[in-house]
């Protein structure tokens, strides 16, 4: 029984020392900084860069889907962070697979835009018209619907159209680069939506037409400011960090070291004060039985001598 005492007790100060270990520096290289995108001579100028902790022009006028004059920061609501992208309505290609993976990654949130969030589409195409904007919404709101649990129509998801001059300014504040083809009139972009906090500053880049659900409700939580989501969702981005490079969450192998160790150390902590508790209460009893039985054998041999 000594012996394991000791291997518990040995377990337990390794796990409380993996509990409170700072992290090496190997794991934490704040000098990183996100990587160029590299691009073919005929795509220079072409792309997104990362703006971060930078401030989105608010007071930027544009038109919904249904006409009216609204301001970029009637969207921004306390608590609520906004998903921001650039397309336009008519692009053959690439803006609609974009929006059908914002749609698909939306619909696996157990968050409702219009509730703990906010999502904004602006079209880069001064030549849309809300007519435009509202066709394509029908469209994404009916498809984020399918998995969605909470049902919405719509009034959290907004689609933008503008003048030339305001989208400019709004495409030059979150980076995003785009350049019209004279000989198709097509546009020529890349792929990506922003995640901007409550108070109008960038917080994260998700690149490319497929978005994962996971990463996206990370963001949303993280920006809220732990306004929305679970203590889980806390536990979770404990152990992973928005990595810019590349756009997702990843593992802090320290941070799951720490939580492990902890954890351990508790269930470690709780067996050793059941086993002293049951040995306490144990050690009377076993002295009685020994008293009662030497009790018992002296009567009994007085008893025999006595016959």
């Amino acid at each position: 029984m000594l012996q394991i005492k000791k291997l518990v007790l040995g377990i337990y100060i390794t796990a409380s020392t993996l509990a409170v270990a700072q992290a090496p520096s190997s794991f934490q290289d704040k000098s990183s900084q996100p990587a160029a995108q590299v691009a073919p001579a005929d795509l220079s100028n072409i792309g997104i860069d990362q703006r971060l902790n930078q401030p989105v022009p608010l007071d930027l006028q544009f038109k919904d889907e249904t006409g009216k004059t609204v301001k970029l920061g009637d969207y921004f609501h306390s608590g609520r962070p906004v998903l921001l992208n650039l397309v336009y309505y008519t692009c053959p290609m690439l803006c609609g697979e974009e929006l059908a993976g914002e749609a698909s990654a939306l619909s696996m949130l157990k968050f409702t835009p219009g509730n703990e969030y906010e999502v904004v589409s602006v079209s880069f195409n001064p030549d849309e018209t809300p007519k435009d904007a509202a066709a394509k919404k029908q469209v994404y709101i009916a498809r984020m619907n399918e998995h969605l649990d909470h049902k919405t129509d719509g009034e959290g998801w907004h689609f933008l159209t503008g003048q030339q001059e305001q989208i400019k300014q709004l495409a030059d504040a979150v980076g995003f680069h785009y350049r019209r083809d004279p000989r198709t009139g097509q546009f020529i972009h890349a792929a990506g939506i922003m995640l901007v906090t409550p108070a109008g500053k960038l917080a994260q880049y998700y690149y490319g037409v497929e978005f994962s659900p996971k990463d996206i409700r990370l963001g949303l939580i993280e920006a809220s400011h732990d306004k929305i989501g679970t203590l889980v969702d806390q536990v979770v981005l404990y152990c992973y960090h928005y990595d810019p490079n590349t756009g997702r969450y990843g593992a802090v192998v320290t941070n799951i070291m720490r939580l492990a160790g902890a954890a351990t150390m508790l269930i470690l902590g709780g067996f050793l004060i059941v086993m002293y508790r049951r040995e306490k209460s144990g050690s009377p009893a076993r002295t009685a039985v020994v008293r009662d039985g030497v009790a018992d054998s002296h009567d009994s041999k007085k008893g025999t001598g006595r016959a």
